[in-house]
């Protein structure tokens, strides 16, 4: 019996990037405001508040006397850095450089709505750091679409503008965009101005397909995700598509031996808020049961 794990699996550059510069801070300082949970996921988190980082919400933050805040790879809305620059607080800014480039787009996109009477829609997890971040750039006037339903919002005559959560699945994204188009169809509207941006983050579109391949290799597939990820969430649900014999752990602890029965060849593998570090423990485990 072989325990492999994914050699694609891991944190996205966005997640790497904002641990670095937790990292970097609490080795001097040796203690971080950070706004939310840096990553989603519980094991890293707690390994970073061991080195001294702390998690606030905003309310904490309008509290805080001048200090440090780091924000995380989701990103934040105009009114957070308002708020910092009142309260005196630094900002260590650890924004996804693909999420800063998306909220400028939608600032732009929104701006040219507002100019013509035109909607702007976001495809996402309502709620969500990160679309509660892009939903900032509008002023909080987007329509955010996280079920068919939501879609009864917007305005069919009228242009839009959609967007999507940078970790959403593409292939909702482009069902999503042929429904809003069916419904512009279905109303007779001409000349209609309807434009969708493909904002998908590559690495997680990319991501399926490495996945797909790695659980069609394997007999079992161990996913490790925190529970509150959205990426994670959904790159599990594809996975088990592809491999039934998929289960979504969070830690180590959550292995249950009876699993290995009849397989040859077990899997690890993670979501993009997965640290290496914890896919190593749970095949060190899974090789100690093995024993």
């Amino acid at each position: 019996m072989s325990v492999i794990i994914d050699p694609n699996a891991g944190f996205c550059f966005g997640v790497v990037k904002a641990i670095d510069a937790a990292e970097q801070q609490l080795n001097s300082t040796h203690q971080l405001y950070c706004l939310g949970d840096i990553v989603h996921n519980n094991e890293e988190v707690q390994r970073l508040a061991q080195l001294g980082l702390r998690v606030i919400d905003l309310d904490r933050m309008a509290s805080l006397p001048p200090t440090m805040v780091l924000i995380r790879a989701h990103g934040e809305p105009p009114s957070t850095y308002e708020l910092a620059r009142r309260r005196g607080i630094t900002l260590v800014d650890a924004t996804c450089p693909i999420v800063l480039a998306l909220q400028k787009r939608i600032r732009d996109g929104y701006e040219q709505m507002l100019a013509v009477g035109g909607q702007v829609a976001i495809f996402g997890k309502k709620g969500h750091a990160e679309v509660v971040g892009l939903n900032g750039q509008t002023d909080n006037t987007a329509i955010i679409i996280s079920s068919p339903g939501d879609i009864d919002a917007l305005d069919v005559t009228r242009p839009i503008r959609l967007y999507s959560q940078t970790t959403m699945s593409r292939e909702d994204y482009r069902r999503l965009t042929d429904n809003i188009e069916k419904r512009i169809e279905d109303a007779g509207v001409e000349n209609a101005d309807f434009v969708a941006y493909n904002t998908i983050c590559s690495r997680v579109a990319n991501r399926a397909t490495q996945l797909e391949e790695f659980a069609r290799s394997v007999d079992l597939v161990l996913f490790v995700s925190g529970v509150n990820s959205s990426n994670g969430h959904y790159l599990f649900e594809y996975c088990r598509k592809v491999q039934p014999n998929t289960r979504m752990i969070s830690s180590p602890d959550e292995i249950d031996s009876s699993w290995f029965n009849g397989t040859m060849r077990i899997g690890i593998t993670g979501a993009t808020s997965t640290p290496r570090w914890l896919m190593e423990q749970v095949k060190e485990k899974i090789e100690r049961e093995l024993q």
